[in-house]
This record gives structure tokens, sequence and C-alpha cells, in this order.
């Protein structure tokens, strides 16, 4: 019979039973064998650091703190704003930069490297509440980083292999890592019946969280609701109280942080555009999920209020109803959606392994369901092979994309931002330069990426526009140019603009593409 099982003992996770050495021995090494590979592989990506996405951001972030540590001002733009890119770690990472001498993207290097160990071990922490068989660790690591689909899908806060090896240092990589060492600890603390002192120390843990990476932090929260819920036996009315005291500090760590107000957050416009994506082809990129779905049915049929279950229905209840509103940034809610469903597989399947192996009822589903997750896991491998080429030399990278789906990483501007002396400012509306340049110290005149605490930023993007919209003459370009101060202006050879011959520029240098690097004569 199914259902909600009775109230049974405090405890954090179930024993396996006893089994015979090395017969036992050998899933949980042949598993591990196969974790390695892909985690060699990241460790790899560290090192190499693929620049993509908003590692340019990061590092600029990195670089206004170095500079200006009280008053670093907006990360991407010449503008004396708060920015909630500013977060503890990052002002740690400042710090060490600053320290060392080392510059901000060299720095990220050691970002990528905690946030890699900081999640490796979040998973092995939060899995080991749930089970006690050491084989479901190396399986839930290969479920988060290969069960997704067979689209390609990268997007900051998503531990897919590719998407990982991409984002490894970004801060949502470290948030994640946090926020399930945060669940293992909420539930030992249940558990354990623990004091009011070790849970304002998980107060200060969530807070931290939420600063790194508020995406996340939303994750987080689902999380912890989910585990408090999930309890068995119910929690006390001194936990409840614990915890509310605990969610009081965070609230006034939140309230306290210096580099912006956290609730200004709240209600943000001009997010969703860029979040759209989030909420399409769900099928292709997620069908493998599927599986672990299956397994939160098990799981579900077993106990009505296991963890895993609620934050399931909680991260998809947010999901849906982004969906269903237009409010597409509520999609970086999907890894409370994926996570439970590829623990759940891993940890089902284990169990499953371990049904197969021995004679009686459940060994014919047992093999069934292994092997599903075996074939499954294998798909989701295959379609993010590409990402080997992030640590392969430039010939032989060009040969795996060539013959594998892959996200190319983006071409470098190194040599156009080391040219402009941090804190100068450059007029380009060139996607990766945007994206890319503030990471070696410039300014450019719009911002990459919407943002909440820039008032101007409309006027910005419009007087970008202005100067390269082919009907403007050559007194509104210079007006544009003075409006925000450019002294630099990036463009393509031949494209809208100002020539590169006109006597107010002067040739700095030329790039791939191209692109050109023209200096305003002053």
């Amino acid at each position: 019979m199914g259902g909600t099982t009775e109230p049974r003992a405090v405890t954090t996770r179930t024993e396996a039973p006893p089994a015979a050495g090395a017969a036992a021995d050998l899933p949980y090494r042949a598993l591990l064998l196969a974790a390695l590979l892909p985690a060699a592989l990241l460790l790899a990506t560290a090192v190499r650091l693929p620049w993509a996405g908003d590692l340019g951001m990061h590092a600029a972030v990195v670089e206004r703190l170095r500079a200006d540590l009280p008053h670093p001002g907006h990360p991407l733009v010449d503008a004396d704003v708060p920015s909630p890119y500013y977060s503890p770690w990052m002002v740690l990472l400042a710090l060490l930069a600053a320290a060392s001498g080392a510059s901000a993207p060299a720095v990220l290097h050691l970002a990528a490297l905690v946030g890699l160990v900081a999640l490796g071990t979040g998973v092995r922490a939060f899995v080991r509440t749930l089970t006690g068989r050491r084989a479901a660790v190396p399986l839930a690591l290969l479920c988060v980083l290969f069960l997704y689909g067979t689209r390609l899908f990268a997007w900051s806060g998503m531990p897919g292999l590719t998407s990982l090896a991409l984002t490894v240092a970004y801060p949502s990589t470290l948030a994640l890592g946090l926020a399930l060492h945060l669940w293992a600890l909420v539930r030992r603390a249940v558990a354990g019946r623990w004091g009011m002192v070790r849970f304002l120390w998980l107060g200060l843990l969530f807070a931290l969280v939420l600063l790194v990476h508020q995406f996340t932090g939303a994750v987080a929260a689902l999380g912890v609701v989910s585990v408090l819920l999930g309890a068995r036996p119910l929690s006390s009315r001194a936990v409840w109280i614990r915890v509310g005291a605990a969610v009081a500090l965070a609230g006034a760590v939140l309230a306290g942080w210096p580099y912006y107000p956290f609730t200004a957050l709240f209600g943000a416009d001009g997010l969703e555009a860029i979040h759209r994506p989030l909420h399409q082809h769900l099928v292709p990129k997620f069908w493998l999920v599927t599986l672990g779905i299956v397994a939160l049915g098990a799981r579900w049929w077993r106990d009505r209020r296991d963890p895993l279950v609620l934050l399931f229905a909680l991260g998809a209840a947010v999901f849906a109803a982004g969906g269903l509103s237009g409010h597409w940034s509520w999609g970086r809610i999907l890894p409370a959606v994926l996570l439970p469903a590829q623990l759940a597989l891993a940890v089902e399947a284990v169990e499953a392994v371990e049904r197969a192996g021995r004679a009686g009822r459940g060994r014919a589903a047992g093999r069934v369901f292994a092997g599903a997750t075996a074939v499954a896991l294998v798909t989701g491998a295959w379609t993010q092979a590409g990402a080997v080429a992030y640590v392969l030399p430039d010939r032989a990278a060009r040969f795996v994309r060539a013959h594998v789906p892959s996200i190319a990483p983006w071409p470098s501007f190194a040599w156009a931002g080391e040219r402009v002396p941090a804190g100068e400012t450059v007029m380009t509306d060139d996607y990766y330069a945007l994206r890319m340049l503030p990471a070696y110290g410039p300014y450019t005149v719009a911002p990459a990426y919407p943002d909440v605490f820039l008032p101007d930023e409309r006027e910005r993007r419009a007087v970008t526009r202005r100067y390269y919209a082919p009907s403007a003459t050559r007194a509104q370009r210079l007006g544009a140019l003075r409006e925000y101060g450019a002294r630099w202006v990036l463009q393509k050879d031949g494209g809208p603009g100002l020539p590169p011959d006109d006597p107010a520029l002067r040739r700095a240098a030329r790039g791939p593409g191209g692109l050109m690097l023209l200096e305003v004569e002053r």
C-alpha cells in the first residue's frame, strides 16, 4: 500500500543495509571513476577559464572594488550608483587582487576553484542527509552534470557540465554550493535539535547566499522551507522560534549591507526580456529530467512530505507562475526544479541497483530503472561532450566543435582593453565588447545589462544608438561622444559611426573581425 508514512524517529538519512564487501564496492567504485572524469574536466576549465557570458562583468566588479573599495560605483559605466554585484565574495576577491597584485581576470581562476569545491562538497553533504548509500554521491554528481536534455543549455546558476564550464567562476556557482550546504545543515539542525546560537549561524549563511547571488538565494529559500516542512516528526515550536530568529538575523545582515539596498531588488523592472529564453524549448532542453520526476513520484508515494518532492513542487509552481504571468525572470528558480529531480534519481537508482542484485520481488524493475538511468546519463553526457573543447588546444578544439555541438567561447578583447586606460569611457555597440571591455578597466557609454540602480540607462542606450545611426550627422555623433565623456570608440571598419580618418579620431589598434579602436582627440 502507498501513501504517507507514519512519523518515524528523527533521522537525516537512511542507512544502507549490509552487503558483501567487494560486490558492494563495485557500483561505488565505477560511479566514482565516472564522476572523476567530468570533475577533472571542470578543474581544467577553472585553469583555462573560457571567456563567455558574464565573465567580463564579474571581472569588472573585482576591478572597480580594487580601485575604490568604499565607493566602486557602477561596474560597467562611469556612474556613482550602487550595484547588486558587490557581494561579500567579490569584496574578498578584490582584496586578494589588491594584496597580490593579480589582475581581476586572474583572481577569477581562484573563484572558479572555490566554486567547484563548494558545489561538489555541497552535493555530497546534502545527499548524505538523504541516504547512507555512498554510491549515491558520485551518481548524484553525474545526474547534476548530465541529466538535462539533448539541446545545449548554459545559464548562470545552472550546474550542467557545459553551463558550469562557462560559468564556473561566477558567484552563482559558489552560491549554489553554499545553498546545498545550507540545506544539509538545516536537516541536521532539525534532527539534532540544535540550539539558538547554531541556528543563528545558519541565518548568517543564508544571508551570505542571498548576497552572493540573489537568484540562487531564492532557490536556497525554497529549499530551506522544503526541509523544514519535510522534517519528521514535524518541527517543534522551539525549532520554529529558532528558525524565526535566524531569518531575522539574515534580514538584519541584508539591511545593513553597505553596497546596495537589498529590498530595492523586489519588483525590479527591466529583467524580464533577457530571461525569456529560460521558458523556451523546455522539452528538448530538459526531457531527460522526466526520469528524475519518476523517482520523485516513488518518493512521494512513500512520503507525502518528502523534502525533495516539496522542493520540486514549490520550484515548479514559481516557474510556471512566472511563465504564465510574463515574469520571465522567475525562471531563475529552475535549479529548484532540476536539482530535486536529479538528486532523487541518484538516490532511487542506487537503491534500484541494490534491488537488482538481490533475488526476489522488485529485481526486474530495479534492473530496468538502473538501466534507464545509465542510458539517460550517457545521452546527456554525449549531448555535452563538446565541453571538452574548452580545455583543448585551439586546433583540437576547432575539430571537436566541427563534429560535436558546443557553445563557442567569445573572442578576446585584450587587444583593445589593454590600450584604454582604466576609468576612461569607450563608445561601442558591439555585443561582445560591451560585455568584455570593462573587465580590463575601461567603462562603456551604455551598460551591457539592464540595471535597476542606473537611472539614466535608457538615455545611455539612446545616445549610443544616436552615434551609430546611419542618418546621424557628424555634429550629432560628436555630441554623443561628449555627452558621456567618451574618449575612445570601438567600431567596425566601414560600419556606422565617424569614419576612422575623421579629424576628431586617431587610429589606436585594429582587432579581429574588422574591429577598430579609435582614440578621440582631446
